[in-house]
């Protein structure tokens, strides 16, 4: 028999804020254990919360990027449960009146090939509603360590409908959603950090059937791939336990990437479990006109929609464009680059192959690069121009990035121009037609590309300076 997946995702974003939901102590990560907490992340008697504004704008941003409804009225709920990481015994969040509602996550597919698009699909939402994280716990041999730094920071859940079938999906849901709130600001996503978190409930059913199947929540997903390899060993779990005539059981596993397996951990729990009831020490949320308009105008492009704007615009083939979109300062470098003139299509090849290559080798940012888009944008114009060629422009652009001259500086400095002295270039020909009559012959034979080993030699010959256009037609009509 052929199964059928079914997956739904419970994504976990820390809003990036200065302090935490509610309470002015500051949120952060990596400094000593309990030190940033207060009365009321330690829910010491008598200590009240306060709404912090930070985190809804961030929460609202989130879901106007992803098309979510946003509430006109929301409300904080007491999820209530008794765990080391919740000092409080309960956590504040929201039930059934969350700040946003539907909503997807557009997804693209892995293509056939890098330079192919894939296939584009949207992923519904459910709901993104707001709460507060909980504290740390560090499990040793024979005692287990809370610290509640982390607890009280703002945290959105991002619930996705049970509309996915494959780990690839899951994996490219979670990569999209990443890349949305690092663009938006909303969040560095920082999953060492522990600033997005993912839980996976999956389900399977035979293929065609349309009722779910038994889920199982799968938890310790702490990187994008280990999602994946999650979902899929999880899959492959269920399908072995159907086939072997067993029943699927509704609980909480974990899995271990490392080792690439999963073990139960509890029952899963319902939601009346958690005896939900309204928060009596917060007032609702109402978020009026003028309030949405104002986060509105700081919504950025989406990066699918940034990708398709400069396939048409712009003409550049797919593979540029999918290492330009996904990261919004390098988008903005390379529009930047663009607006000053320079071709986009030799802009594109410039940053995806030769600047990042060299950020990379010296792990700099690209903020931290001295290559600016003016020097990008001259240098580009140096080569249609005919003043350099594209050999001579990558000994420039390195120079240029090592020392943050400009590129017309550095080619009249070096004496780098192109050559198209015609008497010069003859005699270069000339050179190279007596050095290799092989490929003389097969030129005469038709082959075309027989020239190219003419013109490469030509080209080491004057050491990048020859100008190719001149070469080309010097060699034809002295073979000729």
């Amino acid at each position: 028999m052929t199964y059928q997946a079914v997956i739904g995702l419970e994504v976990h974003v820390q809003i990036r804020t200065a302090s935490k939901m509610f309470t002015r102590v500051a949120a952060g990560y990596g400094e000593p254990e309990n030190t940033l907490t207060d009365p009321v992340v330690l829910a010491l008697p008598g200590a009240l919360p306060v709404m912090n504004k930070a985190a809804l704008d961030g929460v609202i941003k989130a879901g106007l990027m992803l098309g979510c409804r946003i509430a006109p009225v929301c409300k904080w709920d007491r999820k209530n449960y008794f765990y080391p990481d919740s000092p409080k015994n309960y956590q504040i969040s929201q039930y059934d009146q969350p700040i946003c509602l539907g909503g997807a996550v557009e997804i693209e597919l892995p293509g056939p090939s890098r330079n192919v698009m894939g296939e584009h699909k949207r992923i519904p939402l459910t709901r993104i509603h707001l709460e507060e994280d909980v504290g740390k716990l560090t499990h040793g041999a024979n005692d287990s360590l809370v610290d509640y730094n982390r607890a009280g920071t703002p945290l959105m859940e991002i619930v996705s409908e049970p509309a996915m079938h494959t780990a690839d999906e899951a994996f490219a849901f979670l990569t999209a959603l990443r890349i949305a709130m690092v663009q938006g600001g909303i969040s560095d996503c920082d999953m060492e950090k522990g600033q997005l978190r993912c839980d996976a409930n999956i389900s399977i059913r035979p293929q065609g059937e349309t009722r779910l199947g038994t889920k199982v929540e799968l938890k310790n997903l702490n990187s994008i791939s280990f999602v994946r390899d999650g979902i899929a060993h999880e899959i492959r779990r269920q399908i072995a336990v159907v086939e072997a005539g067993g029943a699927i059981v509704q609980e909480t596993r974990q899995y271990d990437g490392e080792a690439g397996a999963s073990s139960a951990m509890r029952s899963k729990e319902m939601a009346h479990d958690y005896r939900y009831f309204p928060d009596p020490d917060l007032m609702p949320v109402r978020v009026d006109e003028a309030w949405l308009e104002g986060i509105r105008a700081t919504v950025p492009e989406a990066m699918f929609d940034r990708q398709r704007r400069y396939l048409a615009d712009y003409q550049l083939p797919y593979s540029i464009t999918s290492v330009l979109v996904p990261d919004r300062a390098l988008g903005d470098y390379f529009e930047e680059t663009a607006r000053l003139g320079a071709s986009p299509q030799a802009v594109g090849n410039w940053i995806a192959n030769d600047l990042l290559r060299e950020l990379a080798a010296a792990r700099l940012p690209l903020a931290e690069s001295k290559v600016r888009p003016a020097h990008l944008a001259e240098l580009v114009r140096l080569v249609e121009g005919g003043v350099i060629s594209t050999m001579i422009a990558r000994e420039v652009f390195g120079a240029m990035f090592r020392t943050g001259d400009l590129p017309a500086a550095i080619v009249e400095r070096q004496g780098l121009r192109q050559s198209s002295d015609t008497g010069e270039l003859e005699r270069w020909v000339a050179d190279a037609l007596a050095a290799d009559p092989k490929a003389v012959a097969q030129f005469k034979a038709g082959n075309e590309k027989a020239l190219n080993a003419i013109k490469g030699a030509v080209m080491k010959a004057s050491k990048g300076k020859a100008n190719p256009k001149l070469v080309d037609e010097i060699a034809r009509r002295l073979i000729g």
